[in-house]
């Protein structure tokens, strides 16, 4: 028969050994990535391992409430603390929500067949987030959703491991034709020297890079727009290009639409880059989502001057490895 003693002495010991489990994970799994900082690819690959201690510490806040080892405020604290943070470590990152908006393209006639796009980004295939399991559950998503094409708004990466390749293989799975552009975590601002395994693991994966590319569609056309903090951004020439059909123009940043120049028909852009701040705290996130987007982009639609811009929320995570209030999303823009 436990007492309570023996209970407080296992699970102190249990922690120890969960602790000393991630710091392993974490120096293992730092060794394998494509990185130029091993220690702050360790130190946050640290934080996604140590994460497994909230859910022990979830249980014992309950006990050690009940027994008096804490006070009844003490014990309800943690318990909230520590259910949120499993919360925003262990479910919402693979909670994959589907938003749709309808948007007419062009306002002088409406389009004489509606065309779904399917728009996702972030995805951040690396330290946190986009293993097999969430690409999985994204790709069974957008077969059901039935898109008439898919676009990724840039930011695939997050230092992944030498086999991205194999790691995107689920793609070739949608049925969909799926058109990508870079992101700023894709292009060294930051990250590692990347471009050349994510550009073969697209290619062999049927993922099209269109940066610097136009694709036709029966009523409007769809270009490419390199990343913003890469310098890639230059669009002076598209009043040079056919302007019979509205432009859909899809670059990983947002504030790229301040460069977009006037244009016979309105287009519409479509980004990610700022995880709609990826924790929703009151002021907190705010604050720091002024150092992401200059021009005030968070998430959803914005008109500008020479257009609008819609900006996804994403799939995945940086910086820390949860998401609070701002659950993985696809967007589903339909134009009519």
């Amino acid at each position: 028969m436990w007492d309570s003693s023996s209970v407080f002495f296992y699970f102190y010991i249990g922690m120890a050994l969960l602790a000393f489990w991630a710091v392993y994970q974490a120096w293992s799994s730092q060794s394998r990535t494509e990185t130029i900082h091993p220690f702050k690819a360790f130190a946050h690959l640290l934080a996604f391992y140590l994460a497994y201690l909230l859910i022990p510490l979830v249980f014992f806040s309950i006990y050690a409430g009940w027994t008096g080892y804490y006070s009844p405020h003490e014990a309800i604290f943690i318990f909230l603390i520590t259910s949120v943070l499993s919360y925003a470590r262990f479910i919402e990152p693979h909670i994959i929500c589907v938003k749709t908006m309808r948007y007419q393209i062009n306002s002088d006639k409406p389009l004489k067949q509606p065309v779904r796009i399917a728009l996702i980004a972030d995805l951040h295939i690396g330290l946190f987030s986009g293993h097999e399991r969430q690409l999985r559950q994204i790709v069974h998503k957008l077969n059901h959703l039935q898109p008439d094409l898919v676009v990724v708004a840039g930011d695939w990466t997050y230092e992944p491991e030498n086999k991205l390749a194999e790691e995107l293989a689920i793609l070739k799975e949608i049925h969909a034709p799926v058109y990508s552009v870079n992101g700023n975590h894709d292009e060294q601002y930051p990250g590692p020297p990347i471009q050349a395994l994510l550009r073969y693991a697209l290619e062999v994966n049927q993922v099209m890079d269109i940066e610097g590319k136009m694709v036709e569609f029966d009523e409007f056309r769809l270009i490419g727009v390199g990343d913003l903090w890469a310098g890639k951004t230059d669009m002076r020439s598209m009043p040079d290009l056919p302007q019979d059909k509205p432009w859909v123009i899809l670059s990983h940043n947002p504030d790229t639409v301040d460069m977009i120049p006037k244009l016979p028909i309105r287009p519409l852009m479509l980004s990610g880059h700022t995880h709609g701040g990826q924790v929703e705290l009151p002021w907190l996130t705010d604050y720091v989502m002024k150092k992401v987007s200059i021009l005030g982009h968070k998430k959803g639609l914005y008109r500008h001057e020479h257009a609008d811009v819609f900006v996804t929320v994403g799939t995945g995570m940086v910086g820390v490895p949860f998401r609070f209030r701002v659950p993985p999303t696809i967007d589903i823009i339909e134009l009519i």
